[in-house]
């Protein structure tokens, strides 16, 4: 028995015990504790834990715990690097990885001491700010692993990795660098990665990169590199991933390169090549993307038959002839759009494609009839034959794709009636019939497709009546019904309609209804070409965001009530119509583009005060969300009780100034709601101390809020109030209600980014000021990310959830719904819980699942819209795709921005193109390819 026990004590103490107590090198931990004191950083604290091997970031050997393998400071904010040699005396390092800091120069000391270590392998600097040329590697005989990416280094790259022999992974993308493509990189030759996009690499692709047979991935992406592909790439057996997109490549693609056998995926878009490759693509490529190329020819058959193909882009090409007649089975996007392909559709390519999602061949010269097999690729979820010559009707078999997100039919020759079942399709967002020749009526059923923002019939031969249940599309923020034959009552219309609502070219009459009245969302009303008659209602004149009317050529009479300044409105073609005459210049008979905002101008001798009042006044009206004739008629409600109410801030002024009990008279009395989003009301709280607040409030009742439990709401938001950024709407205190929560910010008495960017202030944000809006946002966004218990995402960024306090200071709104929004009770929508048109990602359409990469993508357009001027979606087009379209050739780069702001100077103009370049990396269509928040800050910060 007594065996036994000390066998067991023996296994503890010389088995258990020293998993819990191994000692430290004293050397090892005598550094630790000296670089620790040097970084007085919480996480390396002697104080509270004697073993270094038992801090953040620490992995020592195990069991035994007497050497350190590996350190990573990642994400620490160091930004003094004079510590750095310290370490390199812990000489049994494997790893370092000082990633997500702010270093901007690493002392050379560092690269003499480390390079000594023989048994490094990995050494990170990724995602700092480190400026200057690259530092030489003349030791470093074991490492395998070198990243440099996202930082600001430049110059040129000759022997400064000559001497890495066991180099295997090499990334530099995002930085500064020049001059030709390194081809010296590590003298055995044994590297598996080379990552150099994002760079301003020039010249050719060295033939001999062709000679280190390891490689397995190879990532030139977004540099400035011409001539041609090396035809010694093809001797690269092992390659799995080859981008050269976005560069000035061109020739013919090389024979055989596809054909290499591990070759997973070549992406080459954005160049110059003429040809498609001749040979036969291997069984293992997955993606091809020779998108926006200048390729001719016709489409080999075996191009599209890999057995495990995925997605094939080769739209925006100068090909030719018909589609193949066989397609691989395992495709799951085809884009073949933007060419010159003609013949019929055929049938049997797409027969039974199980996983086909995305369906592009738009912008063609197909021919015939839409082939009733697509019907049977029940996973598509986009399917756009736009542009082309097809004729026949719509075939009831497109009823059977219940998945169907977007379905664009527009400019063909398609007749008929729209299928009476088309409410089938019940998850459509964008449907889009428009140019053709279709007639009958606008069947009732569409009221099931619930899910629509966009709903464009116009210019076909549609007859009858709107569908009563219109009104019922909730989400819909664009009817387009022009240019038909519709006549009789115009019903409700959706009170959410934001870009425009065309009736014009119609049979319409009488008087205008009263039905448009609610409209107070909608920036675009259209009912020109009708017979309307009786004078035009004031009802109009509050319909708060509208920006352009067009009233032409019906019988309307008397007097045109008085308009906003900021309003374009087309009379022309009324002739018993009339403008007041004290009417403001700004009245127009002619009709404008959509989208013309006219720029206030105020007499030079104003009093500065009176201006300023009057500044406030339009932005004020702007923001306001609600149909004042209601506001005028509605009686004060009783203040809603307040169950709860708490402080957040530790501020002792909004502590003294914030008056629950006035807040809640502010709420109850709509007058004083000067914004409604998508989610949330915006009240104007004004307390007794003069100062001003925003009052938000959130509804319990609405399910899509997941404000069940309040402990857990109260925690939610009390975290937020803990975060600390002037670039956030930080939520300053809470009241709770029976049925709402109000949550209390500070006010920004300049409005929305949207406002003031595409109304009549526009003028006044010159480049410093739209710089300034584009690193404030930067870094809310990056500070959200960086959250260290977990990332705040947001459902809805864009440029009306933008607030400013002034010209120059932006602050992020809406952090919290992220927190108390519940996806799952949603019903669906896009436009529910994935952000607003013209912002929301590609990805999105397949996938509810808000994403960083997704925030970088509506930042991307938030950018865009900076540097163009103009809005998320302009005339029923997406400004994203706008802008990429026009991005590929360069010299067309100086027409996308906004001249009034370019013309200025040619530092101004350079420093809106480097921007432009950060903004195309951010809505890159594929979500991997964008960069992290962090990285769009640094880039952006390096313009100047």
């Amino acid at each position: 028995m007594k065996s036994s026990i000390y066998g067991i004590s023996f296994f503890f103490l010389f088995c258990i015990f020293p998993l819990v107590s191994g000692q430290l090198a004293s050397k090892q931990s005598n550094t630790m504790i000296t670089v620790s004191h040097q970084l007085a950083n919480s996480s390396w604290n002697v104080e509270k834990e004697q073993n270094p091997c038992l801090w953040e970031g620490v992995t020592c050997n195990a069991p035994h715990n007497d050497s350190i393998l590996s350190l990573s400071l990642s994400g620490f904010g160091l930004s003094n690097s004079s510590f750095l040699p310290l370490l390199c005396q812990i000489n049994s390092l494997q790893s370092l990885d000082f990633s997500s800091n702010l270093f901007n120069s690493i002392p050379v000391e560092f690269f003499n001491s480390c390079g000594e270590i023989d048994g490094l392998k990995s050494l990170n600097f990724s995602k700092n700010m480190l400026v200057g040329s690259l530092p030489t590697f003349q030791k470093f005989v074991g490492l395998e692993s070198l990243d440099l990416s996202f930082n600001s280094l430049n110059g040129s790259i000759d022997s400064q990795l000559n001497g890495l022999s066991a180099l295997k992974s090499l990334n530099l993308s995002f930085n500064h660098f020049t001059g030709s493509v390194p081809s010296r990189l590590g003298k055995s030759r044994v590297l598996e990665q080379l990552e150099l996009s994002m760079n301003r690499f020039t010249g050719e692709i060295a033939s001999e990169i062709g000679e280190h047979g390891n490689l397995i991935k190879i990532d030139l992406n977004g540099n400035h590199l011409n001539g041609i592909i090396p035809e010694s790439f093809v001797n690269l057996t092992k390659l799995e991933t080859l981008i050269l997109s976005s560069n000035q490549l061109h020739g013919a693609i090389p024979a055989g390169l596809l054909g290499i056998t591990t070759l997973q995926r070549f992406s080459a878009n954005q160049n110059n090549f003429v040809d498609l490759p001749s040979t036969n693509p291997s069984m293992s490529l997955k993606i091809l993307d020779l998108s926006y190329n200048k390729i001719t020819g016709r489409i080999l058959p075996q191009l599209l038959l890999g057995s495990n193909l995925q997605t094939v882009d080769l739209s925006y090409n100068m090909l030719t002839g018909p589609i193949p007649v066989t397609i691989s089975s395992s495709l799951v996007r085809l884009r073949l759009g933007s060419n010159y392909l003609s013949g019929p559709i055929p049938s049997t390519s797409f027969v039974s494609l199980p996983s086909l999602t995305y369906l592009e061949l738009d912008n063609n010269s197909f021919t015939g009839t839409i082939p009733p097999q697509i019907g049977s690729n029940r996973k598509l979820a986009l399917l756009n034959l736009a542009q082309n010559k097809l004729n026949g009707t719509l075939p009831d078999e497109l009823l059977n794709l219940t998945q169907l997100e977007v379905l664009k039919l527009q400019l063909n020759k398609l007749s008929g009636e729209i299928p009476n079942q088309i409410g089938r399709l019940n998850m459509l967002s964008v449907l889009n019939i428009s140019w053709n020749s279709l007639n009958g009526i606008i069947p009732p059923s569409i009221s099931n497709c619930g899910k629509l923002i966009s709903l464009n019939l116009q210019n076909n031969g549609l007859t009858g009546l709107i569908p009563d249940a219109i009104g019922n599309l909730k989400f819909l923020l664009e009817l387009q019904l022009g240019e038909n034959k519709l006549h009789g009552r115009i019903p409700d219309m959706p009170q959410k309609l934001q870009i425009s609502l065309n009736l014009s070219f119609n049979n319409f009459d009488g008087p205008i209804p009263k039905t448009l009245s609610g409209l107070n969302d909608l920036e675009v009303l259209d009912l020109s070409n009708n017979r309307f008659s009786g004078t035009v209602p004031d009802f109009l004149v509050r319909l708060s965001s509208l920006s352009q009317l067009v009233l032409s050529n019906n019988q309307l009479f008397g007097d045109l009530p008085q308009f906003k300044p900021h309003v374009s409105v087309d009379i022309n073609g009324n002739p018993q119509l009339h403008c007041p005459k004290d009417s403001p210049p700004v009245l127009s008979k002619k009709r404008k583009p959509v989208g013309v905002t006219i720029v206030i101008t105020f007499a030079a001798a104003v009093l500065a005060v009176v201006v300023v009042a009057i500044v406030f006044l339009l932005i004020s009206k702007r923001l306001s969300k609600v149909n004042e004739e209601q506001l005028q008629s509605l009686e004060v409600l009783s203040p809603p009780r307040v169950i709860q109410g708490n402080m957040l801030t530790a501020n002792g002024v909004h502590r003294s100034n914030i008056d629950f009990t006035k807040a809640m008279e502010a709420v109850a009395n709509p007058a004083n709601i000067v914004l409604k989003t998508r989610f949330s009301t915006y009240y104007k709280a004004m307390m007794p101390s003069g100062a001003s607040y925003y009052v938000k409030k959130l509804m319990w009742s609405d399910k899509i809020f997941q404000l069940g439990s309040r402990d857990k709401f109260e925690q939610e938001i009390e975290a937020l109030g803990k975060l600390s950024n002037s670039n956030i709407m930080i939520p300053l205190a809470y009241v709770l209600t029976v049925d709402s929560a109000y949550l209390f910010y500070e006010f920004a008495p300049k409005g929305t980014l949207y406002d003031i960017l595409h109304g009549s202030l526009k003028s006044s944000l010159d480049w410093a000021s739209r710089y300034s809006i584009a690193v404030g946002v930067a870094q809310g966004l990056a500070f959200l990310h960086g959250c260290t218990s977990s990332p705040i995402l947001l459902i809805d960024l864009s440029s009306r959830s933008i607030v400013l306090k002034s010209l120059k200071e932006p602050q992020v709104g809406d952090i919290e719904l992220c927190k108390v929004i519940d996806p799952s009770k949603s019903n669906g929508s896009l436009s529910t819980v994935a952000g607003s048109v013209g912002y929301i990602p590609p990805e999105y359409a397949y996938t509810m699942r808000v994403t960083m990469a997704g925030n970088v993508y509506s930042f991307g357009v938030v950018l865009l819209e900076l540097l163009t001027g103009k809005a998320a979606v302009s005339e029923g087009t997406e400004l994203a795709k706008w802008v990429l379209s026009n991005s590929v050739r360069p010299n067309k780069l100086d027409h996308i921005l906004d001249f009034s702001i370019s013309r200025t100077s040619l530092v101004v103009r350079n420093q809106m193109l480097a921007v432009l370049k950060v903004a195309l990396a951010c809505v890159s269509v594929t979500p991997e390819s964008r960069p992290k928040m962090k990285s769009v800050l640094r880039m952006i910060l390096n313009v100047r």
